[in-house]
């Protein structure tokens, strides 16, 4: 699977996503401008002592990002969208964008993917939800529909076994 996120600002969430996106084997794509630098304590606090095992990508910007994934099959996640996220068949190979925190995708990308356009359903008196929680929300369908994926289905315990 693959997580985009377009301009993201805060660096907690950045970081809180790179660890989820580790902890799944997830792939992530960031497009720039960052409202950080990569260096940003906050971002290595949010992610701790993961951000060195994350397959993470760097763009100019939502041209670059084509480019450089022509085939890409891409879902946006935004509030704007008819689809709920829970509607669509999710592929493993399939790439799941978010936009900037305080704006979300623009537009006029997302009238460009009407048909792959999701949303998580929610309270009308909230505009939205935090970035992090949406990322792990579809992430965790797209890869509950694929069967996990290869990823621990089981936990252990420290001192003692089930």
């Amino acid at each position: 699977m693959n997580i985009v996120l377009h301009e993201p600002e805060i660096p907690a969430n950045t970081g809180n996503i790179g660890r989820t996106c580790v902890a799944t084997g997830t792939s992530l794509h960031l497009i720039r401008p960052l409202g950080f630098r990569i260096n940003d304590k906050m971002l290595k606090r949010a992610g701790m002592d993961y951000w060195d095992k994350l397959d993470v990508h760097y763009y100019d910007d939502f041209d670059h990002f084509r480019e450089k994934n022509p085939n890409a099959k891409i879902y946006m996640a935004t509030t704007k969208a008819k689809k709920c996220y829970t509607d669509v068949s999710y592929e493993k190979d399939d790439f799941i964008m978010f936009g900037k925190e305080s704006a979300g995708i623009p537009e006029e990308i997302l009238l460009k993917y009407s048909e792959t356009s999701v949303r998580i359903p929610m309270g009308q008196d909230i505009r939205s939800l935090n970035l992090g929680n949406s990322v792990a929300i579809i992430l965790y369908e797209a890869l509950r529909q694929n069967k996990f994926m290869n990823l621990l289905s089981e936990g252990q315990l420290h001192y003692h076994t089930w």
